[in-house]
């Protein structure tokens, strides 16, 4: 790993964590950092806690279950133990209203605030609570599968570099999709009446868009089948979009694996002292074994 690389590691990694020793830096590592024992209890607690209300609210999903009430008080108990974990949160990194404003922390809000929004829009709202789902990918910091992170925002990092690649794709795609849309809704529904007004079925290609909405299903090879040609030049063009989907699903892949391969990293890793293990991330702030600060 450059030394430029581990510097902004570093730096995102402190650039929330309070300066002054005091309440606010010990809460800070607990809510924050995994590596730490009570860190990690933390978030042990907050994924089962999760899983909870996950379960209540598709509970209250199913018939005969809805007006149950101790499942609407754990939901609610639930619901205020994230609002305070939000507000903690907020209240021990260095820039709130930064942290508000990051993916986790817009993620925190929205996990709360369809109970909220239900008091006022009813019941229906509360399914949006489910958002906390979303929550449970910081199960790879407690089982310290923290090295799949790396790999996914490399991943990230890959789709990134590649969006010109990926947008002239997209655009190509979508030239196509409109292009055979509009010859099959041609051949379909057009052609088909004036050549054959006495033997034509009913075509279901009622419109361009629904024509196009035809070429996504058929070029992506999913098939629903609620929408299929009926003329035999309508199938010809209907195989060749089929063969034409094929070839174009890997390209996006191809792009992608090309922008890892070329900027592919060999990260470096340390010992530490305290338990002796040995593949410590170099830029970790903890051992992921025992918890002493490296």
């Amino acid at each position: 790993m450059s030394v430029t690389k581990k510097a902004s590691i570093q730096r995102r990694r402190d650039q929330q964590r309070p300066t002054d020793a005091g309440w606010r830096q010990e809460l800070y590592d607990i809510i924050f950092e995994a590596e730490t024992p009570s860190g990690r209890w933390f978030d042990i607690v907050l994924l089962i806690a999760i899983l909870l209300s996950i379960a209540i609210v598709s509970l209250e999903t199913v018939e005969g279950w809805s007006s149950v009430s101790f499942l609407e008080a754990g939901e609610w108990t639930l619901t205020a133990l994230f609002t305070l974990e939000y507000l903690m949160r907020l209240a021990c990194v260095r820039h709130p209203l930064k942290y508000a404003r990051s993916f986790w922390g817009i993620i925190d809000l929205l996990s709360i605030l369809p109970s909220y929004v239900g008091l006022f829009l009813g019941r229906s709202s509360r399914s949006f609570v489910i958002l906390r789902s979303i929550r449970l990918l910081r199960v790879f910091r407690v089982l310290k599968l923290w090295r799949m992170m790396d790999e996914a925002d490399e991943l990230g990092t890959a789709v990134w570099r590649a969006r010109n690649k990926i947008v002239v794709f997209l655009a190509v795609v979508l030239v196509a999709v409109t292009i055979s849309g509009t010859l099959m809704f041609h051949i379909e529904s057009v052609a088909a009446v004036e050549f054959d007004p006495e033997n034509v079925k009913t075509t279901q290609f009622t419109s361009i868009p629904q024509a196009m909405y035809w070429a996504i299903v058929t070029m992506t090879t999913v098939g629903y089948g609620d929408v299929v040609p009926q003329t035999i030049v309508g199938k010809v063009i209907a195989a060749a979009l089929i063969l034409l989907g094929y070839s174009l699903i890997i390209v996006p892949s191809t792009f992608v694996t090309a922008e890892i391969m070329s900027h592919t990293t060999h990260e470096s890793k340390i010992t530490c002292e305290h338990c002796g293990v040995e593949d410590v991330r170099e830029d970790a702030a903890y051992c992921y074994r025992c918890g002493t600060r490296l």
